[in-house]
């Protein structure tokens, strides 16, 4: 039976669980439920803090986990990002007092207050930066206010709260993080469970991004119409009652539809329909 580790709580519980049912797993109803086991799928759910995840599979207590990058890399665990899954988004940045520094270099003798200490700490070691880290558990903007350090590490979506603390967002980018399927490192690449549990969150990514196309188009026009919409290999292309027509079905980017429908009725498309798609397989 393949073991999951799921978030508890957080940006990352909901989208994970949501995107785990939509991919045909059994999900929690109760949040207070730490275990739940999906006999007909052959899975089993370890409802964890999204901090201990990466350190659980690491271990090989688990098989694979759920968590964000940004909580992979501050764990320092030998775990490894398998699969990328577009939400929980996010921007982790240095932030200071306008006109203490304005790159990472000129943080030298410096103390750097965070809540990823593991992630700081290596990045300025990479950098060859001798500076202090202090690790806080949350609200790092008010460090520098109380003079526990000079400058502060945060993730950032908008920067609002930094500019309201009177901070400015300074040198290039720590990470950008998303949530992520991870496994330890060394875990074999070709075992079927994983394999099939991956195939399965992937066809839920592709279903998210496209829906289906369906148009009617005369024979004359249908090259230029595949021109629009090409699909992933090739659109199917069925005749119709009517001489001269023909029937086109293409997966589309869901992001590029209406563009696409206008660009079809103008070159004499009629019919045109779309409809979401729930799962697939690639």
């Amino acid at each position: 039976m393949l073991r999951i580790a799921v978030p508890n709580k957080g940006s990352l519980s909901e989208p994970a669980s949501a995107m785990l049912h939509e991919a045909g797993y059994r999900q929690r109803k109760d949040r207070r439920e730490l275990v739940l086991v999906d006999s007909e799928n052959e899975v089993e759910f370890f409802f964890l803090r999204p901090r201990d995840i990466a350190v659980y599979v690491g271990s090989g207590k688990l098989d694979i986990g759920i968590t964000g990058r940004d909580l992979l890399l501050d764990s320092g665990a030998s775990a490894e990002e398998i699969l990328q899954l577009g939400f929980a988004g996010s921007t982790f940045r240095y932030a200071t007092i306008p006109g203490t520094a304005k790159d990472v270099s000129e943080f030298g003798g410096k103390t750097v207050a965070t809540s990823f200490s593991g992630l700081v700490t290596k990045h300025l070691a990479d950098k060859g930066v001798d500076a202090s880290v202090v690790h806080l558990d949350g609200a790092v903007e008010t460090a520098i206010q109380l003079g526990v350090a000079e400058i502060i590490a945060d993730v950032v979506e908008t920067g609002t709260t930094l500019r309201n603390a009177g901070l400015e967002i300074i040198s290039e980018p720590i990470l950008h993080s998303e949530a992520v399927v991870i496994r330890g490192e060394g875990a074999s690449e070709d075992d079927p469970k994983v394999q099939q549990f991956l195939r399965r969150m992937q066809g839920v990514l592709v279903a998210r991004r496209y829906v289906m196309m369906d148009y009617d188009i005369r024979a004359e026009h249908l090259e230029a119409a595949v021109a629009l919409t090409p699909g992933l290999e090739s659109p199917t292309v069925s005749p119709l009652h009517d001489q001269g027509w023909v029937a086109v079905r293409s997966m589309v980017r869901t992001n590029e539809a209406q563009r696409i429908m206008d660009d079809l009725y103008a070159l004499g498309a009629r019919a045109i329909l779309t409809t979401g798609i729930h799962a697939c397989r690639l």
